[in-house]
């Protein structure tokens, strides 16, 4: 009976464990959900947490690259930047440098006319300071002084005629006011709308004519420097075989200016010297050809009928080149230039007028007599040794230069 009683007691005691051990089930269950409601949360957390990473790495690279887009943009404005500063500079530079060549060239001109303005304007200066009115003796005055100066006769008329008639039309009573309507005037004699030497084309041929001991050799020099210098093909033709040592002057100057010369014996026919010369600049495909010429005055009627033959073989053989024929004329020789002009212009399609040796005298109006009476631009000057003092002929720039 006990041993019942105990097993029945032991069964009440095994149901009501039972129902604990269910509840502990039911417990472990929900921990069991609890904790994989748990996970899932960690994991959802890992997940947003690398996407949240991923995200942030991917701003981030964004940003690096809108860093570095900006940079490259500032780098690309800054390049743009530096280089317009650079461009400009260079400009700038050129034309301070294109500016100070001006200047320069006109200080050199201005320099090369002293004794030319010593000669005419000082005077003119003098006179008109002496005056309190403006009447025919002040005019008469100016007129001496023109003529002094080498202007010529008739040139003189032409100015002092001018000047009259400026002098009513204006109504000008102060005398320090004629001075500038006499520059006007001069500037006016001097401009011509073909002063410019021109070799442009090519080919090209310069033909240098006037007589023994103005300068031919050392203008030919110096113009075959300059254009080698603009790099064009030069060629010298020492068409002048009379003259003694005329040859070896002028191959010194080739040699000093780089170019090449086609050379005869002393004595040689002068057109024969240009023919070769012809057929040399064609076979070496030559821009210019500069041709010296003979210029004998001894016998004047030989000398023009050796520059008729040159002429004729030019226009035969070389017919396609641009033509330009300088006569070249020493300031320092006064009215004989004027008479050189008129006797070549018989002979020779004259297109220009150089004169040189304007540095060395006073009687620097020999430019207007020469420009007037004989009707050809001058197209270069002579104001020094130099080879800038070769300069281009400027009507204005002469007339600042002389009356400045």
């Amino acid at each position: 009976m006990f041993k019942r009683f105990f097993k029945r007691n032991k069964k009440e005691e095994v149901k009501q464990e039972v129902p604990e051990v269910a509840a502990t089930q039911e417990q472990q269950e929900e921990v069991k959900e609890e904790v994989e409601t748990v996970e899932e949360v960690n994991h959802a957390t890992e997940e947003v947490s690398l996407d949240s990473s991923v995200e942030v790495e991917e701003k981030q690279e964004i940003k690096e690259e809108e860093e570095v887009a900006v940079e490259t943009e500032e780098v690309d404005t800054i390049d743009e930047s530096t280089e317009a500063v650079e461009e400009e500079i260079v400009k700038e530079v050129v034309e301070e440098k294109t500016e100070e060549v001006k200047v320069s060239l006109f200080e050199r001109l201005k320099q090369g006319l002293t004794k030319a303005k010593q000669g005419i304007t000082d005077k003119v200066d003098q006179v008109l300071k002496s005056y309190t009115k403006v009447d025919e003796d002040l005019l008469e005055e100016i007129e001496e002084i023109l003529i002094t100066a080498d202007v010529g006769v008739e040139t003189t008329m032409y100015i002092i005629d001018k000047l009259t008639d400026a002098i009513k039309t204006k109504k000008i009573t102060d005398p320090q006011d004629v001075k500038g309507e006499l520059k006007l005037i001069i500037e006016e004699i001097l401009t011509n709308d073909n002063s410019t030497l021109d070799v442009s084309h090519s080919p090209s041929i310069i033909i240098m004519v006037g007589v023994n001991g103005v300068g031919k050799t050392t203008t030919i020099g110096k113009l075959a420097s300059r254009y080698k210098k603009e790099g064009k093909k030069v060629l010298i033709a020492a068409g002048d075989t009379f003259r003694a040592a005329a040859i070896d002057q002028l191959e010194v100057w080739a040699n000093r200016s780089g170019v090449d010369i086609i050379k005869h014996q002393e004595g040689a026919d002068p057109g024969a010297v240009i023919f070769d010369s012809i057929k040399a600049a064609k076979a070496r495909n030559i821009d210019l050809l500069i041709c010296d010429t003979a210029g004998r005055l001894h016998n004047k009627a030989n000398l023009m009928n050796e520059l008729s033959k040159v002429f004729k073989i030019i226009d035969r053989e070389y017919p396609e080149a641009k033509k330009e024929v300088l006569l070249v004329v020493d300031a320092t020789t006064g009215q004989n230039a004027v008479s050189q002009a008129k006797s070549f212009k018989q002979v020779c399609d004259i297109t220009g007028l150089v004169l040189t040796k304007l540095d060395g005298t006073a009687k620097g109006g020999v430019i207007l007599a020469v420009k007037s009476e004989v009707d050809v631009p001058v197209k270069l000057i002579g104001v020094g040794e130099k080879m800038e003092d070769l300069q281009d002929f400027d009507a204005k720039a002469f007339s600042e230069a002389l009356f400045g």
